[in-house]
């Protein structure tokens, strides 16, 4: 990923704090059909090896889990909050009118090999965090206990899990760092008057680079 300094993320709290917030990614892998890529909730288990480990799972028809990826490198993107950041925001286009529409955006890429996992163990355990975490907070959170057991036991067939220990991790958080002071302040109220939590947030973020600079 491209990533010039003023964009550079390298934290690891504040990347794997992303990849919690947006689970669904995208797993790119490259087989004997070439690139492929597969929309994957994923989990983080940050308890395992120096960056974390990814578990996710997937359909036994996709064809996915049947090429061995043991020994090549996959890669998954997180996508936070973007926006597409208009000139009509910048205080200079009024000045010298030498600006030109970007987009802001955060994303987080993780690399590693990818394990296939047949374990019904496993799996049922993986499920059980995916569905605790994603159902936290609901006024009536649904278990996977709620459901008959014959049920889930066929369910699961039709499964198979994923497991990625992260080799390499990278983000970018481009949010409007490389302009000056007046046209970050111009997006971060622009943003702010747009509808949607990815305006919100991005100019909450766009605001906090202002501060620290």
């Amino acid at each position: 990923m491209y990533r010039p300094t003023h964009f550079r993320e390298d934290r690891l709290d504040v990347l794997h704090q992303l990849m919690r917030a947006h689970p669904l990614a995208t797993l790119v892998t490259n087989g004997l059909d070439g690139l492929t890529g597969n929309h994957i909730p994923f989990v983080l288990h940050d308890d395992s090896g120096d960056l974390g480990m990814l578990r996710g799972h997937v359909a036994r028809a996709n064809p996915l889990w049947s090429q061995d990826k043991s020994t090549n490198e996959v890669l998954v993107i997180f996508q936070g909050p973007d926006s597409y950041i208009t000139p009509s925001w910048y205080p200079s286009k009024k000045v010298h009118g030498k600006v030109v529409p970007t987009w802001n955006y955060i994303a987080v890429h993780a690399h590693g090999c990818l394990n296939i996992i047949e374990n019904d163990a496993w799996l049922r355990a993986h499920l059980d965090t995916l569905v605790t975490q994603q159902e936290f907070g609901r006024p009536e959170p649904w278990g996977i206990e709620d459901a008959p057991d014959d049920f889930i036991t066929w369910k699961m067939k039709g499964i198979v899990g994923l497991e990625m220990p992260i080799a390499g991790i990278e983000g970018k958080w481009k949010a409007s760092q490389n302009q000056a002071p007046e046209d970050r302040e111009g997006v971060s109220r622009g943003l702010k008057s747009e509808t949607g939590d990815a305006a919100t947030t991005l100019s909450k973020l766009v605001s906090r680079y202002d501060e620290t600079n």
